[in-house]
């Protein structure tokens, strides 16, 4: 039976090097992959002490394939994100909104052992997706998850809106370069000056520092506001710069709740949308317009090994990695 590495969370926070056995031939649409970049986001963070294989934003090339794959074929370099499987008939699934199926399997529930810090994994064809070839494996890992995050929040925006967005960090500076691409005027909201001119660079028209601030302006109000930043924000001085009918997307996980003054969802008909896993059905239109458009993550790359994961987590975790880390099997 053959094996290959993968690398695991440990109750030290420090993930460990170990190995996954998997059957000797392929079965229904089946795909083995020698995984060629991971990104690491976020989520991770939140496994690192539990005794699962890590990684989610894989990319590699296609080695073999099962006896009812269809579309791919040896060689294909294909990437996926956080969610793997789901029940395919639901009404959810059937809709195309399989995040929300009562029986999908995401990386970290139902398939602890594999990801994308490995050398090789195995997933079904219909939940990879072809990278184009004007985007690298590094460049391309981040997207998985985040790219597709930011993507699919900003599905039905139309060139004449406003998009803030709060949070220039690994997503934040995505949903910039997607946001301005799709014709919109691009706010953003940042703590401090410290990266005002590279939020012009990036595609921003407007930038506005949030700290110790009493009232925000603005030359236009928001029509969709994304929150990427880390920490919940302070509502009572959003509020007034959002338009009526504005939505809100809190794209970053945390355990909290969720407070914003209640009368302005009334009166403003303001919109809180939840969902923040993107849909398998956007991935491919994520990719190629990344591709089309020159859209490509700020990355710091290191080395696949227990020592550089370690020390891209706990750099993750103390805010200091610059935009997004990818990590490279050696």
């Amino acid at each position: 039976m053959p094996s290959f590495t993968v690398f695991k969370g440990h109750q030290s926070g420090n993930p460990v090097k170990s190995t996954t056995t998997k059957p000797d031939n392929l079965t229904e649409d089946y795909i083995l992959l020698r995984v060629t970049a991971s990104g690491l986001c976020g989520t991770d963070l939140h496994w690192r002490h539990t005794n699962m294989v890590l990684g989610h934003e894989g990319v590699g090339i296609v080695e073999a394939v099962g006896p009812h794959a269809r579309h791919l074929k040896k060689g294909d370099r294909v990437g996926w994100g956080y969610e793997v499987d789901s029940c395919g008939h639901c009404v959810e699934c059937l809709q195309g909104y399989e995040v929300f199926c009562s029986e999908r399997q995401m990386y970290s529930e139902k398939n602890l052992d594999q990801g994308s810090f490995a050398s090789h994994a195995i997933w079904r064809e219909s939940w990879l997706h072809k990278i184009p070839d004007a985007l690298s494996d590094v460049a391309a890992a981040p997207l998985q998850c985040g790219g597709g995050t930011v993507f699919q929040a900003l599905q039905g925006i139309k060139p004449t809106d406003t998009v803030g967005i709060l949070g220039i960090g690994g997503l934040g500076h995505l949903a910039i370069q997607f946001a301005a691409k799709m014709g919109c005027r691009v706010v953003v909201l940042s703590g401090s000056e410290r990266k005002r001119e590279e939020a012009f660079k990036l595609g921003a028209h407007e930038f506005i520092v949030t700290k110790d601030a009493k009232e925000l302006t603005v030359s236009s109000r928001l029509h969709r506001l994304l929150v990427t930043a880390a920490m919940p924000p302070d509502w009572n001085l959003l509020v007034p710069i959002l338009a009526p009918r504005a939505a809100i997307y809190p794209l970053t996980v945390n355990l909290g709740n969720f407070s914003i003054p209640y009368l302005a969802l009334i009166s403003q008909g303001i919109q809180i949308v939840g969902s923040q896993v993107p849909a398998r059905a956007l991935h491919k239109q994520m990719l190629e317009f990344a591709a089309m458009h020159h859209i490509e993550p700020i990355t710091e790359t290191f080395p696949m090994t227990e020592e550089k994961i370690t020390e891209a987590m706990d750099k993750l975790d103390r805010g200091e990695v610059y935009y997004r880390a990818v990590l490279v099997p050696q």
